[in-house]
């Protein structure tokens, strides 16, 4: 298998030209956040990744996890390399130093991931998980709860998860059965839970798992829900290590992919370990467990999102670097006689190619636009900016989660295009990636249940506000992408960016009628605007995505008329505005057709039967 490199240059190119690291590094606590600080942070990163998580991903894969007398044994180096990982201290990036974290912003966090999940998305499920119960719990816990838990979560020495759905329920959180009963300052639960990523593992001493139940006397439906902390072993007044708590795995899913990573059907207080229950811990309040578990899920949607993304770069560099050495016929306009060409000379594959890159491309500028909006929301000094970009978020996490995901799925399916029949052989190492991304537009909210959050309550029941101050400020670069054709930089590049406008106006024309349309249509109709609620999410990522790459060719015009400067070279250079143009032509184009499809599509969807 290819070996992985994280894309540093395209990194920081996004992280600097598109997120805005600059403001960020302004925002109260991140004083410190150095372009110097953050490319070495990355530099060690892509390190561990490519030496230490990326060696174990096709071995962790075919050896998988099993469990023996109840507990999990995980692939044959990955105990040690989690050990490497915490060691390192990149459990504990963006959290609260107060608590042994790293303070870091969530932008750079959001780069780090991303790399984790590219080299070994099955170990990354792990600390990403962790990464939201420390989340959950530094916003919803009591400060005995964040006593008690936050610092060993924080270092990662302890695991966190999230329990919700259970065999009778699926996505429908209202049909939950577990019950939680309270016992003086303790409650005891019993019931059963499963899809529990990493439920149970040899990485760490203890797991803390997050439990949605009911408690006697609750609402029905959602409104019933309390959010609870499990651990595994319960601990002590002094911290250490309590006896084991009654909850136990089951069994071990047999899956389509992420097969070192184990997904375990979880029982709570049945093992009959003291005869009542497991011993759980109330978050906040009682009955307000989906508005708490909501942080977490948020967390981890976003997280998701980094999966497409780092699949997605994955697979590109495997493809990529197969169709440089893999020579089969001729290209057209070739006259080497019967010399064969390497399939990268061929341009249906270099089609393929720019296709992976120029979209992987788009999906990792607006992960980290989130991600930087993220760190605004949280810690920007004036109020109405902090809400403006809290609502950006939540308008926004929705679409990275299900669009990237999307497309990671498309270009992980490309990318065995490219290798052609090997591609179809396990042995080449491709169809692992399709297998692993796969599952990433299931969980956490499947990638339809993300579009009908996306268009009922993050547009249409607010007048698509946050939509249509998007669009405005997408509008905005219109006139820049002018001003740069002005510029002395040569007719292909002001080819290229008179045509990146071109289709950029008219996707931004799309979305603007098809935003207009779903806040006018779902007061009476609401059944016509959730048949479009996919290709609206698909059309909003497309767009965006489109913004942000046209950004980028302007970005890349400017750093390659100022000589390179910033470390970025011009080769670099010149390839962000190939992958913009790409963009422009093959994905930015299908905007308007995607409006067509959210205004028309309930005409034939509403007859079906």
């Amino acid at each position: 298998m290819t070996e992985y490199r994280a894309p540093l240059d395209d990194m920081r190119f996004v992280l600097n030209e598109l997120a805005g690291l600059d403001a960020v590094a302004q925002l109260p606590g991140f004083e410190e956040v150095s372009p110097d600080l953050v490319d070495a942070i990355l530099e060690q990163a892509g390190k561990l990744g490519a030496e230490v998580l990326a060696p174990l991903n096709r071995s962790g894969d075919i050896e998988g996890c099993r469990l023996e007398n109840g507990v999990v044994r995980t692939p044959k180096g990955f105990p040690e390399a989690y050990a490497q990982f915490i060691e390192g201290g990149w459990n504990g990036v963006p959290f609260d130093p107060d608590y042994g974290g790293q303070g870091l912003p969530w932008l750079v966090t959001t780069a780090i991931y991303e790399i984790w999940h590219a080299a070994n998305m099955a170990f990354a499920l792990c600390p990403t998980l962790t990464q939201a119960a420390v989340e959950l719990l530094s916003v919803h816990g009591s400060d005995d709860l964040k006593a008690v838990f936050m610092e060993k979560l924080v270092s990662g020495v302890w695991a966190g998860t999230m329990n919700l759905t259970e065999p009778q329920a699926g996505s429908d959180l209202s049909q939950i059965r577990t019950q939680a009963v309270r016992e003086g300052e303790r409650y005891l639960i019993t019931g059963q839970k499963i899809f529990i990523t990493h439920g149970e593992h040899d990485f760490t001493e203890n797991i803390v798992h997050m439990v949605l139940a009911r408690t006697p006397g609750g609402a029905d439906g959602i409104k019933g829900l309390s959010l609870f902390v499990v651990p595994k072993f319960l601990v002590k007044d002094d911290g250490a290590l309590g006896p084991r708590n009654d909850l136990r795995c089951l069994s071990l899913e047999h899956k389509m992919g992420i097969n070192a990573s184990p997904t375990c059907v979880m029982s709570f207080g049945e093992g009959g370990i003291d005869g009542g229950g497991a011993e759980a811990y109330l978050v906040g309040e009682e009955n307000r467990g989906i508005e708490y578990m909501f942080t977490m899920m948020n967390n981890a949607r976003l997280a998701i999102g980094l999966e497409g993304v780092g699949i997605a770069e994955r697979a590109y560099q495997h493809a990529r670097d197969y169709a440089a050495e893999r020579k089969q016929g001729q290209a057209p306009g070739d006259d080497g006689g019967d010399q064969s060409v390497a399939i990268d000379r061929h341009p249906d594959v270099r089609r393929m190619l720019l296709s992976m890159r120029a979209q992987t491309e788009a999906t990792r500028a607006l992960a980290y636009y989130v991600a930087a909006a993220l760190d605004t929301a949280k810690r920007h000094q004036d109020e109405g900016i902090r809400k403006e970009s809290q609502a950006l978020v939540d308008l926004l996490v929705p679409v990275v989660k299900a669009w990237s995901t999307d497309t990671g799925i498309e270009v992980a399916n490309t990318g065995i295009q490219v290798l052609g029949g090997a591609g179809y052989i396990e042995e080449s190492g491709a169809p692992q990636f399709l297998r692993d991304v796969r599952v990433a537009a299931i969980y956490e909210g499947t990638n339809g249940i993300q579009a009908m959050d996306l268009i009922g309550r993050k547009v249409a029941r607010e007048d698509g506000v946050t939509a249509k101050a998007l669009i405005a400020d997408m509008r905005a670069l219109d006139g820049p992408l002018v001003d740069a054709q002005g510029e002395d930089q040569g007719k292909d590049t002001g080819d290229d960016l008179n045509a990146i406008r071109e289709s950029l106006t008219e996707g931004i024309d799309a979305l603007a009628e098809a935003t207009d349309w779903v806040v006018a249509t779902h007061p009476e109709n609401p059944e016509a605007v959730a048949a479009g609620a996919v290709p609206y999410l698909r059309l909003l990522g497309v767009v965006a995505g489109g913004w942000l790459m046209a950004k980028a060719a302007l970005a890349a015009g400017r750093l390659s008329a100022a000589g390179g400067n910033d470390g970025v070279n011009k080769e670099f250079l010149a390839k962000k505005t190939v992958s913009a143009r790409f963009y422009a032509d093959h994905v930015l184009v299908q905007a308007p057709a995607l409006s067509r499809t959210v205004t028309r599509g309930w005409s034939a969807v509403g007859r079906f039967g």
